[in-house]
């Protein structure tokens, strides 16, 4: 293996995790929190730090007004609640966004709702935007220490609300957690919600972004799914460019199915995640990036250094994972880290900043 490509050493996680995939996944995740939260605000907390962060200027980079210590972030999907933001920052991650949140508490779909494919590396989830709601997670953010890495707070639509009043629900979430939200992200492209991808239509989601922008949401942005046809992203950065919104993050989920994905589970409904998807994730990137001067996010398969590269040349200023964090274990933000500086001094670049969008043609 070459440099950056993800090759270390055993790990602990790596002789835990088969028993802790004997687990079902959600109990497995459900868990993992737990001891993230149990540890956050000890001197374990600590520990974390001094074993797991990177601490390099050439790895920081600047996107919507806000410093990011390094680009390795966490997606949405994992903090759903906002409990452990600290303990995640101590894993290393230069940035974590919460949620998705919506306006109203909501259990989301019936277990069993979360799917390994381990011989691809995958996931597949039907979650359906569970969380306690704006008005807890909002109280949280509000009372409890935050990290000392940029926070940011994806916003969904809740299930019961109607897609025709779906901005006002949209702006009552970021009411909720604008105080402590470090930028803020529209969520219209998770699968798991019936209806809402049909808000990344021109009309609907200029309704959503004016509104949230007539709220004074800022820094704001826009999740996007990479099952949109190219015309559909064309017309939605057109709305991103119109309303002067602040970057893109490309991209969520996808409902297709790989010919690819060997494991039984693909026959599962709900959005597929992992190394399947980082083709198009990265194609996607590199779409985005060529049509718009704001900071894109890169989502999709990201589990080491080398996939976190190729997304940042193709125009990428920030990454994010989840399902490598399930599959690496803790230290895949130390590993993407120390790796994407090794991958600088081959390349020559003196920082991450001057490697984003190298590799657009």
């Amino acid at each position: 293996m070459g440099i950056g490509n993800g090759m270390r050493s055993m790990s602990v996680y790596d002789l835990l995790k088969p028993a802790l995939f004997t687990l079902p996944p959600e109990t497995a995740h459900n868990a993992t929190h737990r001891l993230l939260r149990g540890v956050q605000g000890t001197a374990a907390e600590s520990m974390l730090r001094d074993r797991y962060a990177v601490r390099d200027a050439r790895l920081r980079v600047d996107a919507f007004e806000t410093a990011f210590p390094t680009p390795v972030g966490v997606a949405a999907g994992f903090d759903k609640n906002a409990e452990v933001p600290r303990s995640l920052a101590a894993l290393g991650f230069g940035h974590v966004e919460v949620g998705g949140v919506t306006a109203e508490a909501q259990p989301g779909n019936p277990s069993p709702r979360l799917f390994r494919l381990p011989e691809d590396r995958a996931l597949i989830n039907r979650m359906g935007f569970n969380n306690e709601g704006a008005d807890a997670v909002g109280d949280r953010l509000d009372r409890e220490p935050l990290p000392d890495v940029p926070v940011g707070v994806n916003i969904g639509k809740s299930k019961s609300t109607p897609l025709e009043s779906a901005a006002d629900d949209y702006r009552y979430t970021y009411e909720r957690v604008a105080d402590a939200g470090d930028y803020f992200v529209v969520n219209v492209s998770s699968p798991n919600t019936p209806g809402l991808r049909k808000l990344q239509d021109r009309e609907a989601l200029e309704g959503i972004l004016g509104t949230l922008s007539d709220a004074g949401a800022s820094p704001l942005l826009v999740k996007l799914s990479p099952d949109l046809p190219r015309d559909a992203v064309a017309e939605a950065l057109d709305v991103v460019g119109e309303l002067d919104l602040d970057g893109v993050i490309a991209t969520n989920t996808t409902t297709a199915r790989p010919e690819t994905v060997e494991n039984p589970n693909r026959a599962e409904r709900g959005g597929l995640s992992g190394d399947p998807i980082e083709g198009a994730a990265t194609e996607l990137v590199r779409f985005v990036a060529k049509r718009t001067d704001v900071p894109v996010v890169g989502v999709g398969g990201v589990s080491d250094a080398a996939g976190a590269y190729e997304k940042i040349r193709a125009g990428a200023s920030l990454v994010q994972l989840y399902t490598g964090l399930v599959y690496e274990g803790p230290g895949i933000a130390r590993d993407i880290n120390r790796g994407l500086l090794e991958l600088l001094d081959r390349d020559g670049f003196g920082s991450i900043a001057e490697a984003i969008g190298t590799g657009i043609e």
